[in-house]
């Protein structure tokens, strides 16, 4: 898709642009109408042809405003000037929106990281703190997971671009979005301590032992994820199958002990037994991380960019997890109540392995212990994305100050990536052991889940059914009751959210403050735009002597049928291969910047709000005299994935890459983008490696 020439005019609120679009040769024109946010770009002809998305940010009109000469748009697109508008060259840079490659799969396994791990101590500390009356709770437990599982999947289906409490909260008042994410953090920072400890108990090793490696594990992922490690999911997934494995063998072992049954109905009175129900209400964070990945799953068969839907996706993923742990976990509760009474009060930190030597035997309790150790430090890597993806999120919306969206060379925030790692250490040393530390998880997780089945159940804009809004009231009514349960009963607990709490709204009022203090009187804010003004008319003046430039030297009937499209950073060997190959090839090309930014949720993206980019583009316009050329943005996860798109969208028969300067270290954590898009491009089109 070549385009010609186009007029971006209207109000706030409305663009229009008209365009001439080439497509194999053939050319006709074409008006699309954009509502303030993107659209797609489909192919001229009838030709098949996957989505191409422009972004038009809704700031447009007024931090860029239109210069030029005033005049009426005539027979340009046949529409009426609006009031007030300007007639310019437009800057014709096509932004590219994130790719969405999160799987059912690969969402399953990041599930499964949190409540599959939930098994490894749940029935120890259920056993160790209610004894053989267990049963009845472990129950409630499991049907409550299914209970706020359901729930999650209407979420995701409401808010296909984000539905964890950050956004539904947001629906309603901002402080409140604030109050859901730092709860949030609150619970991810003790994941990620509990879990680790776990792991290094299931290896065989006692408690001063298992806390100093805890300590070093944390910050060997902390290390690794300072590279942005692209395997994460995939590791996920191979995780999830051996320990889906290992249960099954587990729960088969399991059936001739079963009348070895030592269960009791519960004693005490409705109080206590509750309490101690709300006690095991332990891992539920895993939806709220499948909800705010939502932005960045794969999409419905049907469903576009614009109108995007997730159910498929997200039901799947959700429903495979639930069914996997509600059934294991209930039985495999009723199998902790056949082990010996002595042995399984004694092993509350590895029930599983524990279970897996009395069922088996010795060998294969250490290929449990492996095997959960390893999906344990999964759930605490995982925890640690999400810690750095929610401080992203909140200071990318000015709640948190700027550096927390700084990004180190490898796209990875590296402040909030500092305190993800720092702040788990420090729980774990003022709550050392696994009892302490799962007293303080419940109340995090549960207020988030609260706040965000309360924001969705209460917001009539969503189209839900009766019986989804009133079964998400109900369910959050209880989880409600459960968090005032907690916090009543276990004030510790309180009083560390309530610290992550009083931290985050102060910093959060420091934040605000500072940028009130920061905001320019009405002559620079003036004097701003008319920079930003001048910066987008010399772009634009670039872009137009381009296109003239080119027209002249290579007309539209003497184009050659190559599309080059090359990914560059910057003033690249790579990039002036490839312009001179257009040059000389006749051919069109494309340069696309990507600015990778190594978090699991859906990214804004803009290139004006880029130096580097903006810097690259002018460049590519200044010296590709005679080529046709158009440049591309996007901020994405995946830069092999992304361009991997864009060659289908744009067709292109050549990709050039620049060869990777990185440490075979960093290659093997992160991945190599050349090795990427060579396994899986089309072998039609040819790759050229720069270098």
């Amino acid at each position: 898709m070549v385009w010609n020439g186009s007029a971006v005019f209207g109000d706030l609120r409305h663009r229009y642009v008209a365009a001439s679009v080439e497509w194999k040769g053939e050319a006709r024109r074409e008006r699309f109408q954009h509502e303030c946010g993107n659209d797609a770009i489909r192919g001229a002809t009838g030709a098949k042809a996957r989505p191409f998305r422009i972004d038009l940010p809704p700031r447009y009109g007024t931090r860029f405003p239109p210069v030029g000469a005033d005049a009426e748009m005539g027979a340009c697109c046949g529409h009426r000037r609006q009031p007030g508008a300007r007639l310019f060259y437009p800057v014709e840079i096509n932004t590219v929106g994130r790719p969405r490659n999160v799987g059912w799969i690969r969402a399953a396994a990041l599930l499964y990281g949190d409540w599959g791990t939930s098994k490894a101590y749940v029935l120890g500390l259920g056993l160790a703190t209610i004894g053989f009356h267990a049963l009845p709770h472990f129950m409630a437990v499991c049907f409550i997971t299914a209970l706020v599982g359901i729930n999650y999947i209407w979420v995701c289906k409401f808010y296909p671009n984000g539905g964890g409490v950050y956004s539904a909260a947001r629906d309603h008042a901002d402080w409140l979005a604030v109050v859901g994410a730092l709860l949030l953090i609150a619970d991810y920072i003790v994941t990620v301590s509990l879990s680790s400890l776990e792991a290094f108990h299931y290896l065989g090793l006692d408690d001063a032992e298992a806390q100093r490696y805890t300590i070093l594990a944390i910050f060997f992922v902390g290390f690794i994820n300072y590279f942005g490690p692209k395997h994460t999911g995939g590791i996920a997934v191979w995780l999830a199958l051996p320990t889906a494995a290992v249960v099954l063998v587990l729960l088969v072992s399991g059936v001739p002990h079963l009348g070895e049954y030592k269960g009791e109905w519960p004693v005490g009175t409705w109080t206590d037994n509750w309490f101690q129900f709300v006690a095991l209400i332990l891992a539920l964070s895993g939806v709220e991380a499948i909800a705010s990945t939502t932005g960045v799953m794969q999409l419905d068969k049907g469903s576009t960019n614009e109108n995007p839907s997730v159910v498929s996706t997200a039901s799947k993923a959700i429903l495979v997890v639930m069914v996997e742990v509600v059934i294991a976990t209930g039985f495999l509760c009723v199998l902790a109540l056949c082990l010996p009474a002595d042995g399984a009060t004694k092993h509350k930190e590895d029930l599983l392995r524990y279970m897996a030597e009395v069922f088996v035997g010795k060998s294969f309790g250490w290929v449990v212990g492996v095997t959960f150790a390893l999906l344990l430090l999964s759930a605490a890597n995982t925890a640690i994305c999400g810690l750095v993806a929610v401080m992203y999120m909140l200071a990318r919306d000015k709640e948190l100050p700027e550096p927390f969206t700084h990004l180190n060379q490898f796209g990875v925030p590296w402040v909030a990536l500092g305190i993800s790692t720092v702040m788990p250490i420090i729980v774990l040393n003022i709550a050392p052991g696994v009892q302490a530390l799962a007293d303080l998880y419940a109340i995090g997780v549960v207020g988030a889940i609260t706040i965000n089945l309360g924001s969705c159940s209460y917001n009539n804009k969503l189209p839900m059914k009766g019986y989804e809004r009133w079964t998400m009231r109900l369910t959050f009514y209880f989880m409600a009751l459960v968090w005032l349960s907690i916090a009543f009963h276990k004030l510790h607990a309180l009083g560390f959210v309530v610290v992550i709490l009083g931290v985050g709204l102060a910093i959060r009022s420091y934040t605000r403050k500072m940028l009130i203090s920061a905001e320019p009187s009405e002559e620079q804010k003036e004097a701003l735009r008319k920079i930003e003004a001048e910066r987008l008319e010399r772009l634009a003046d670039l872009q137009k002597a381009a296109d003239q430039q080119a027209a002249a030297a290579l007309p539209a009937e003497d184009l050659s049928d190559t599309r080059i499209l090359v990914a560059a950073r910057g003033r690249t060997p790579a990039l002036a291969f490839a312009m001179e190959e257009a040059r000389m090839r006749k051919a069109r090309l494309f340069v696309l910047y990507i600015r990778e930014v190594r978090v699991n949720i859906a990214t804004d993206s803009d290139w004006r709000d880029d130096p580097q980019a903006r810097a690259l583009f002018e460049y590519v316009l200044t010296e590709a005299k005679g080529v046709r050329v158009r440049p591309m943005y996007s901020v994405s996860n995946s830069p092999a994935e992304t361009i991997l798109d864009i060659i289908g969208v744009v067709e292109a028969n050549m990709v050039i890459l620049g060869g990777s300067r990185r440490a075979t270290f960093v290659n093997l954590v992160k991945g190599n983008v050349i090795t990427a898009v060579g396994t899986y491009v089309d072998p039609s089109v040819r790759l050229v490696i720069i270098g």
